[in-house]
C-alpha cells in the first residue's frame, strides 16, 4: 500500500489541532470558568511533543548551515574553468536575495499583519513569565546599539571562541569561518583538495538525511506546535494567519511577476511568459512537492530542453541554485521574524531589521532544499535578534499553521529564480535559440 505524502499528512495534523485546539478553547467547567483536567492533559501532552520536534530542528541547525556553504564554496572554487560563470552566477543571486528580502520587509511593514489587540497579545503571551516582553525588548536594543558601529559587526564575523559561537547561536561568525573554510579548501593540492570535499560532501548528505528524518515527524510536531497555540487563542489567530499569509503571498507574487521578469528583460532580452511557460512542469513540481531539491531534476530537464540553456550552464547554474539561491525563502524569513516582533508588541528598530534582511540573505543559502527546512533557518534568525526560547516555541507554532502552502508556494519561487539565473546567464554567455522547442 503507497504510503501517504508528508503534505498529507500534515494537513490531517492541522486539521486534528484546529478542531481540538479551537473546541478545547470553547470548553469551560462549571460556573468557575475553569478548564478540566482533559484540558490542561492535551495542553501538556501537545507542548511536550510540539517542544521534542521543535529541539530537533535546533539540534541540526549548526552542522546543516556550516556543511551547505563548505560544500557550495568549495564547488564553486573547485571549478576552476568555471571562474567567470561563478561570478556571474553569484552576484545574480545575491542580487535577487536581497530585492526578494527587501520586498519582504516593505511589504510586511506597510501592511503590518502582527498588530493585534492587547487582549489577543495577552492571550497569546499569558502563561510566559513577566517581563518577557521587555527582555526581548533590551536584546534586540543591545543587537541595534551594537549593529551601530562597523567595527561591532566585524567582531561578530571573526569570533575568539567558534565553539562557544556555536553555542550562544552566534551564527555570522560561523557562516563567515564556513565561507572561508570553503574557499581554501580549493587551494589544497589536488589530492588533499579531493579528501576534504569528499568528507564535507558526505557529512552534508548526511546531516540533510538527519534534517528529513526528522522533519519526517513534522505532522506530530505540526499537532504539538499549533494545538496548544489554538488552546490557549482561538478563533481570533486565524485572521491573524490570513493577513499574514496575504502578506507574504504579496511579496511572493511582486517578486515572481514583477522583480524576476524585469531581470529576464533588461538582462537577456527575454520573454517572461515564455521562459515561465517552458518552466510550469518543473513549478508545479516545486509546489507540489515544496521540495526545490526533489525537483531539480526536472528543472535541468525543463531549462536545457524547453527553455533551450546548454548542459554546461545548466549543470553548473542548476545544483548550485538549488542549494544557494532561495529567494522565496529569504523572503519569508525576513517577514517572520518582522510579523512576530510586531505580535509580541517588540519595538524593532531600523538597524535590527538590517540584521534581519543580512540573516535572512545568508541563512537561506544554509537551508535544505527540502519541504518546511526553513524553519531551521527562522530558528537561527530569531535567536540572533534576542527571542527566549517560549517566544520561540509560540512563535514557530503560530507560523506553522499556514506554513504549508506558503512553502508549497515559496519552493516555486525558488525554482523559478533558479531557472531565471541559468537562461540570463547563459545569454550572457553568447548563448541563442531559446524557447524553440516551445515554438515548433
Amino acid at each position: 500500500m503507497k504510503k501517504a505524502p508528508l503534505h498529507l499528512k500534515i494537513l490531517v495534523a492541522l486539521v486534528l489541532a484546529f478542531s481540538i485546539g479551537l473546541t478545547a478553547n470553547l470548553v469551560t467547567e462549571g460556573d468557575t470558568g475553569e478548564k478540566p483536567d482533559w484540558f490542561v492533559f492535551i495542553l501538556e501532552a501537545s507542548r511536550f511533543v510540539g517542544t521534542l520536534f521543535l529541539n530537533g530542528l535546533k539540534m541540526v541547525v549548526i552542522p546543516l548551515i556550516m556543511t551547505s556553504i563548505i560544500c557550495g564554496v568549495a564547488k564553486i572554487g573547485g571549478e576552476r574553468d568555471f571562474g567567470r560563470l561563478g561570478l556571474k552566477t553569484m552576484l545574480f543571486y545575491g542580487l535577487t536575495g536581497m530585492l526578494a528580502v527587501c520586498i519582504g520587509l516593505a511589504c510586511v511593514n506597510l501592511i503590518e499583519p502582527g498588530q493585534v489587540t492587547e487582549e489577543l497579545r495577552d492571550q497569546m503571551l499569558e502563561n510566559k513569565s513577566a517581563g518577557h516582553s521587555a527582555k526581548i525588548e533590551g536584546a534586540i536594543a543591545q543587537a541595534d546599539k551594537g549593529w551601530r558601529s562597523i567595527v561591532e559587526i566585524f567582531h561578530r564575523m571573526v569570533p575568539v571562541n567558534l565553539f562557544k559561537a556555536a553555542v550562544d547561536g552566534q551564527l555570522l561568525g560561523l557562516i563567515f569561518f564556513s565561507l572561508l573554510f570553503g574557499f581554501f579548501i580549493t587551494k589544497l593540492p589536488e589530492k588533499a583538495r579531493a579528501i576534504q570535499f569528499g568528507f564535507w560532501e558526505s557529512l552534508n548528505s548526511l546531516i540533510l538525511s538527519i534534517t528529513n528524518f526528522i522533519i519526517s515527524f513534522a505532522p506530530y510536531g505540526v499537532f504539538g506546535l499549533v494545538t496548544p497555540t489554538l488552546m490557549k487563542v482561538g478563533i481570533e489567530t486565524l485572521s491573524v494567519m490570513g493577513t499574514f499569509a496575504m502578506t507574504v503571498a504579496l511579496g511572493l507574487l511582486i517578486h515572481s511577476l514583477v522583480v524576476l521578469p524585469l531581470l529576464l528583460r533588461f538582462f537577456a532580452k527575454i520573454n517572461f511568459i515564455d521562459h515561465y511557460r517552458a518552466m510550469t512542469p518543473a513549478l508545479l513540481t516545486a509546489f507540489s512537492t515544496a521540495s526545490s531539491s526533489a525537483t531539480l531534476p526536472l528543472t535541468m530537464e525543463c531549462v536545457t530542453k524547453r527553455v533551450g540553456v546548454s548542459k554546461k550552464i545548466g549543470s553548473f547554474t542548476l545544483p548550485l541554485g538549488a542549494t544557494m539561491n532561495m529567494d522565496g525563502t529569504a523572503l519569508f524569513e525576513c517577514i517572520v521574524v518582522v510579523f512576530l516582533a510586531q505580535l509580541f508588541g517588540v519595538e524593532m528598530g531600523w538597524m535590527t531589521q538590517m540584521t534581519v534582511v543580512l540573516m535572512a540573505l545568508v541563512t537561506s543559502i544554509g537551508v535544505a532544499g527540502i519541504p518546511s527546512a526553513s524553519l531551521v533557518a527562522i530558528i537561527v534568525i530569531l535567536q540572533a535578534v534576542g527571542f527566549d526560547e517560549e517566544s520561540i516555541a509560540i512563535g514557530v507554532g503560530i507560523v506553522y499553521v499556514v506554513d504549508r502552502i506558503l512553502d508549497m508556494t515559496r519552493t516555486a519561487v525558488n525554482v523559478l529564480g533558479d531557472s531565471c539565473a541559468a537562461a540570463i546567464i547563459g545569454k550572457s554567455e553568447g548563448e541563442s535559440g531559446y524557447y524553440s522547442s516551445l515554438r515548433s
